[in-house]
Formats: C-alpha cells, sequence, structure tokens
C-alpha cells in the first residue's frame, strides 16, 4: 500500500520538457488527484536512452547515476513515458556490475519508478478521472510502455471514464510507428514504411484524434499526419485524462 500522501518525483523527460511541458502539467494534475505530493527535481536529466540504444554505454552510467541522485529519497519517481519509464525500469541495473554500489542504487531507483498511467491504476487504484474531452480517438500502443513494462489496459480502462471520449481500436495498434528512437535516424526508409502502414490504421478507424502515452511515437505521427494535410489530431493520454482541450494538438503547436 502506498503511503497516506506519497511523495512523487516527477521524471519529465527531456521531450516533454523541450517540446510538450502541457504534458508534464498535465501530469502533475493527475497525480494530484490521485492525492500525490509532487516534485520535480531540477537537477534531473535526460534517462541516457539515446547513449544506451548507440551503444555508449559510459555516457549512459553517467546519466543514470545523475538520475538516481536527483531522485533519492522520493517515495515513488513517475514518467509520463514508458520509453523513460522503461530505460530506468529495465535497463539502469543492466549498466552496472552485480554487488556494486551502482547497481544496488539502481536497483532501488527501478522498484520506485513507474509510468504515469501505470502508477495511477496499479499503485494509486485510480478506476476514473473527473474530465471531459470531445473526440472519436484511437490509441497506439508504445513499444516500451507495452513489451517492457506490460501497459495495455490501464489507458484505455481511465479513457472510457474522460466523458466525451468514443474509443475506436485501430488495426495492429500495438505495431511500431516506426520512431524506436535512434531506428529512425539510422533507417529512415524503414521507418517510413512503418509509419505509413500505422497512419492507413489510425485513418481507417475514423477517427479525429489520436492519443499514445509516449511523446517521440506521437511527435513522429503528428508529424507525417500534418504532412499529409490529415485532420486526425495527436494528444498525449495525460492531455486527455486532464481534460486539456485547450493546448493545440502535437505538430499544431510546434
Amino acid at each position: 500500500m502506498p503511503p497516506a500522501q506519497p511523495r512523487v518525483g516527477l521524471f519529465v523527460t527531456c521531450l516533454v520538457d523541450m517540446f510538450r511541458p502541457s504534458v508534464g502539467f498535465a501530469a502533475v494534475k493527475l497525480l494530484e488527484d490521485a492525492g500525490c505530493r509532487v516534485e520535480v527535481p531540477e537537477a534531473q536529466t535526460c534517462c541516457g536512452q539515446p547513449a544506451y540504444n548507440s551503444g555508449d554505454k559510459a555516457d549512459a552510467q553517467a546519466l543514470a547515476r545523475q538520475v538516481i541522485a536527483a531522485f533519492r529519497g522520493y517515495d515513488y519517481v513517475v514518467a509520463p513515458s514508458g520509453s523513460c519509464g522503461g530505460m530506468i525500469v529495465k535497463h539502469y541495473p543492466e549498466l552496472f556490475a552485480a554487488g556494486s554500489a551502482d547497481h544496488a542504487a539502481a536497483l532501488d531507483l527501478a522498484r520506485r519508478t513507474h509510468e504515469l498511467v501505470s502508477f495511477l491504476t496499479r499503485v494509486m487504484k485510480v478506476a476514473k478521472v473527473t474530465a471531459a474531452f470531445p473526440a472519436r480517438a484511437t490509441y497506439h500502443d508504445s513499444c516500451s510502455g507495452l513489451r517492457e513494462l506490460g501497459i495495455r489496459n490501464e489507458p484505455r480502462q481511465l479513457l472510457a471514464s474522460v466523458a466525451g471520449v468514443s474509443l475506436r481500436e485501430m488495426t495492429d495498434a500495438e505495431v511500431c510507428c516506426g520512431f524506436g528512437g535512434t531506428f529512425c535516424v539510422k533507417y529512415p526508409g524503414i521507418s517510413d514504411k512503418m509509419l505509413e502502414k500505422k497512419l492507413k490504421h489510425i485513418h481507417a478507424t475514423g477517427a479525429d484524434t489520436l492519443i499514445a502515452g509516449d511523446l517521440g511515437c506521437l511527435m513522429n505521427m503528428a508529424g507525417k499526419l500534418k504532412r499529409e494535410g490529415s485532420n486526425v489530431k495527436a494528444r498525449h493520454v495525460a492531455e486527455v485524462l486532464a481534460g486539456d482541450y485547450l493546448t493545440p494538438p502535437i505538430a499544431e503547436a510546434e
């Protein structure tokens, strides 16, 4: 059982900090509504995933140590991103030798770290939200959240409680959108073909809003939707659950 008012450190993520602060504000609202005391440590940095995925273990370790230090002492650490959450939970312990002090610290942080929606439902036992957001929506399951953290039903459960949301499942919702962090840079041609298939499935639902839990995936899909002149708007799940329909959709706000 969590403490009566758990002290939560919000891991903002680089993309949210630089491109979509509204996701961070929405996350704070949702956590506070759930009864948490939320703090945002100023010393936090990138989780180190780009370095890790590129084989740069030394820089990944250095960044991991900074994040571990920044979030020491919190009851929980919550990220509005399955990708960053998966990096901390699954890969931080792999960066350090078993039995070392760094490994023990990484394991401690991993045990306290959660993706936002899974934290609300699994830890804080939030079954519904009191928000309204008019949308015919479809949900994309981002790879890290689904495969590393097992998140699938949780966002759909909470989205079903948002007044005005009509959720329409797309074909292959769990298939990668082609972003994959550095994958889209290393293999742009393959990435674009994957993205084309994803957009066909999105349009087939008749949805006017695309929702996901990872900003990288959303920016990737939103960019191509905009280039194609599509009317489908992209939103982070935290924004929809918080009822934030005033912030312009992703891509339009850039």
